[in-house]
């Protein structure tokens, strides 16, 4: 596990539980939302790519959340801060940034440029 204090862990996993938190009511919102909204005014086609909508935000914020969970468990477990492929610390300023981030920065960056064919890049 990356050289981080108790101190930082504390905070990390403090985001990272209100992130959990945020995403879960997001997802309720959405599907609240959607199952209230009213498409019969709207054209077919319309209404159709709204719901395609509302299901890709819903589906990115459970992926999300799976993200989150993921790293909770790395946490508890103290397999929390290292890049997963050149074993070295992340940092605790790109985990602040981005707590889910499983690579350090030098090894994201050569990821994407290395798979930025694929549809999906991440951070």
């Amino acid at each position: 596990m990356a050289k981080l204090t108790d101190e930082q862990l504390s905070q990390l996993k403090t985001k990272l539980q209100q992130r959990y938190l945020e995403l879960r009511e997001e997802v309720r919102d959405e599907l609240k939302r959607s199952g209230d909204e009213r498409y019969v005014d709207l054209a077919g086609s319309v209404a159709d790519m709204l719901l395609d909508i509302n299901a890709a935000i819903v589906d990115r914020q459970v992926n999300e959340m799976r993200e989150v969970e993921a790293t909770l468990k790395r946490l508890a477990e103290l397999n929390f801060g290292d890049c997963i492929d050149c074993g070295g610390e992340i940092g605790f300023d790109r985990l602040m940034a981005y707590p889910t981030a499983q690579r350090c920065v030098r090894c994201q960056s050569l990821h994407e440029k290395t798979y930025s064919h694929e549809p999906n890049p991440s951070l």
